[in-house]
């Protein structure tokens, strides 16, 4: 058991609905919290007092493409001229670009090349990220891809969840039908990465210029018959229809989901699947069609935000400013935006001890120069962040 510590005079946000701040003091031994309340004993325990400071739950980043290689932003320069997501893609650039660079680096060069954008997200308060692999698009380079990221959690103190996402796009030399490719890559490869305990959940991209929910639905079923759970890119450049296929599998999460109408909202709030919004894409994409939060709020959808963090649609590595992103571009309230990084995301990811300050929580929470949640949805630019606890442990000052 590790020592006894009580974090004192905090004014802690406790994640679990709201953002009202109480002055609490929590108690953590062995890395998880015993205690939460006002006046805690503190025989024998180490006492760290927070000076008044906000207290929130550490955030959890529960879409990233984080592991990649190479550079996209000419991309961003012919989105500029006028070129369309799709015009890029079906010219050899988008993930097919990924792909590419992907391809050449071995698991030590994508490690180092991923660890500046992961500690972007760790230096504002970040304890838990969500990397998927699918620029691999072969089985060994989409395995490569999440040996990589279970490495960064080997290098940072940091909880890292990895998602198969070989069902993202199909590689330009692969000599065969979209349902060839899904039998013979997505589905073999990720049978060897459950094998290699490489895997934490199944994502696929439902989409036009990618594979249709018919063509995912043997994956899908493989990651039912292995126990793993699944996740859907759906609803995000068109109304693509995987809703129902996510809905059937009572998927962790629908991720993107502009183009979602009643059908899918009711869906997805009967099958208990979070609402994964991604305001960093929509903005780089510029695109104009909002996801339904009226809708998804009114049906009691949870929400989360994520910076879908990834070399070309979304080159973003702040949950700061996508927070500001869900509350500016998407109408999302201040409460909304923190429970999107903390106790959502964790559901959107399973997770069950994260996301929270209550007894049984890993010891996972941000300490904050700053008086309220608002201060940090409301600005940008400025990282107020005083010190990240992970497990228990002070991380940075």
């Amino acid at each position: 058991m590790g020592p006894k510590c009580i974090w004192t005079n905090a004014r802690v946000v406790t994640g679990a609905s709201g953002t009202d701040a109480e002055t609490l003091e929590i108690a953590v031994e062995d890395g998880r919290i015993t205690e939460v309340g006002p006046d805690l004993d503190r025989s024998g325990a180490e006492v760290v007092n927070c000076e008044g400071r906000l207290l929130t739950p550490a955030f959890i980043d529960c879409h990233t493409h984080l592991v990649f290689g190479g550079d996209r932003t000419t991309e961003f320069e012919m989105r500029l001229e006028g070129s369309s997501y799709e015009d890029i893609a079906r010219a050899g650039g988008g993930i097919a670009s990924s792909m590419r660079n992907t391809r050449q680096r071995d698991v030590e060069t994508l490690v180092r090349e991923a660890l500046p954008r992961l500690d972007a997200l760790l230096s504002e308060g970040v304890s838990t990220v969500e990397i998927k692999s699918g620029y691999g698009l072969s089985i060994e380079d989409e395995l490569k891809m999440l040996r990589a990221a279970r490495r960064l959690a080997e290098v940072r103190p940091v909880r890292i969840r990895t998602t198969w996402l070989a069902a993202h796009a199909m590689p330009p030399e692969f000599d065969g039908s979209k349902a060839d490719y899904i039998a013979e890559v997505a589905i073999r490869g990720l049978e060897l990465a459950h094998a290699e305990g490489l895997v934490d959940a199944v994502d696929a991209f439902c989409e036009g210029i990618a594979f249709s929910a018919e063509e995912i639905a043997p994956l899908f079923d493989t990651a039912d018959a292995l126990g793993l759970p699944v996740k859907l890119h759906t609803e995000q450049l068109s109304r693509s229809g995987g809703t129902a296929l996510a809905a059937k599998h009572k998927a962790l999460s629908v991720d993107h989901f502009e183009y979602a109408a009643e059908d899918e909202v009711a869906a997805i709030a009967a099958s208990g699947t979070v609402a994964v919004l991604l305001p960093g894409a929509f903005y780089f994409l510029r695109e104009t069609r909002l996801p339904p939060v009226a809708a998804l709020r009114d049906a009691g959808v949870p929400m989360a935000l994520a910076t879908d963090c990834n070399p070309g649609t979304s080159p973003v590595s702040s949950l700061l400013l996508t927070m500001n992103m869900g509350a500016v571009l998407f109408r999302m309230t201040v409460a909304e935006c923190l429970a999107g990084v903390t106790v959502n995301a964790a559901r959107a990811l399973g997770l069950t001890d994260a996301g929270q300050i209550a007894p049984g929580m890993s010891a996972d929470f941000a300490i904050w120069n700053a008086g309220t949640v608002a201060q940090l949805v409301g600005r940008a630019g400025l990282n107020p962040l005083h010190i990240r606890v992970y497990k228990g442990e002070i991380q940075g000052v």
